[in-house]
């Protein structure tokens, strides 16, 4: 009832705070016999890491992965995978001055009104810092489906305020603190992202993330397409605002002879749709795209009440992204990746002896 689990074959259930001693995961499904060591974890936890670089979080936690159970003999033994990462570097003072009041554009409001309490350490529940446990356990996805499927899901930041960022070097967007694939732009985003600093201001992003290698067949043609669960799987990244599937918002500027994508006998013509076809993947690259909203942690003052309905000001200190899309990469990547092993699973579970249509085209 209370949301904390994703999937119904691979079924990943996260806990704790941002504030809290620890955050985890349990990832119950995971096929036996996959070779899993903390360190296949802990590559795809650095990617999301605070503290890496002055345009992001300051909030320096070395997010050191331990497997507590699941794995022997550096197997996975299909029983339930136990992960945790501790808390270090949480500094609850940062939040004694806002406590009292309803940050604006964040859950504090509507958490009082669900639950009667709230975490103020920085969110708590509602707090990106969760996200380290969806990562975590994606990591044990995407190295499942790389070596059994040779399924590779890579992103990269493709806007970010006003900027349009585009695809040149997929890349290199881990090699820089913005997720760009596009290196001329770098010193763009420097200065752009600076200037929001000085402002005490912060921007919006967009995120692109792609799947290639991904088997036609995955998802069902009604409640659970593959098209919606994975816009039920981002929307439930936090500040992600909506969610777009091959060209989205623009097909509806689209003619049907230009948005069709057409076949040929050497494969598809174009991939407007994204990669799904009646919600079921086509074997083409499966294009995601999320905005994220701009950070509502800012130092600039803004009108709120208190928790007595009073009239306050607030400014929110500490720690925080000026764009939180820029860490928000790994995190879509990662959210990807348990959608897919999801459908996976279920796809060989239902449909194993299927024997395919032809021709098979990708």
């Amino acid at each position: 009832m209370s949301g904390n689990t994703i999937g119904r074959s691979f079924c990943v259930t996260t806990f704790g705070e941002s504030h809290g001693p620890a955050i985890g995961a349990v990832v119950d499904g995971c096929p036996p016999g996959l070779e899993l060591s903390e360190a296949d974890i802990q590559a795809d936890l650095e990617a999301r890491r605070t503290g890496t670089s002055q345009f992001t979080s300051q909030r320096r936690e070395p997010d050191r992965v331990r497997i507590l159970s699941g794995v022997f003999e550096g197997r996975t033994t299909g029983t339930a995978i136990g992960l945790m990462v501790d808390n270090v570097d949480a500094r609850e003072r940062d939040y004694e001055k806002t406590k009292d009041r309803f940050r604006p554009g964040h859950a504090d409001y509507a958490y009082l009104q669900k639950y009667g309490m709230r975490d103020h350490r920085g969110g708590g529940r509602a707090s990106a810092r969760i996200t380290v446990a969806t990562v975590a356990a994606s990591a044990i996805a995407r190295k499942w489906l790389r070596d059994r499927l040779g399924l590779t899901v890579a992103g990269f930041v493709s806007q970010v305020g006003i900027h349009r960022l585009d695809c040149v070097d997929a890349d290199a967007a881990r090699g820089n603190p913005f997720f760009c694939a596009d290196p001329d732009k770098l010193p763009l985003l420097e200065s752009y992202i600076t200037e929001l600093r000085r402002a005490g201001d912060s921007v919006g992003a967009r995120v692109t993330v792609r799947a290639r290698g991904v088997p036609p067949g995955l998802g069902e043609p009604m409640f659970d397409r593959l098209d919606a669960d994975v816009a039920h799987a981002m929307m439930g990244i936090n500040a992600a605002k909506a969610v777009e599937i091959g060209d989205g918002v623009a097909v509806a500027g689209q003619r049907g002879t230009e948005h069709r994508d057409e076949l040929t006998p050497d494969g598809f013509a174009s991939n407007h749709g994204g990669g799904t076809l009646g919600g079921i993947s086509s074997g083409q690259d499966l294009l995601v795209h999320v905005a994220f909203k701009p950070t509502s942690s800012i130092p600039t003052p803004g009108q709120t009440i208190d928790t007595a309905g009073r009239p306050a000001e607030i400014a929110t200190t500490g720690r925080h992204d000026p764009c939180v899309g820029f860490r928000a990469v790994p995190i879509v990547e990662a959210m990807l990746l348990l959608v897919l092993m999801d459908h996976v699973l279920r796809h060989r579970g239902q449909c194993a002896d299927v024997a395919p249509g032809t021709p098979v085209i990708a």
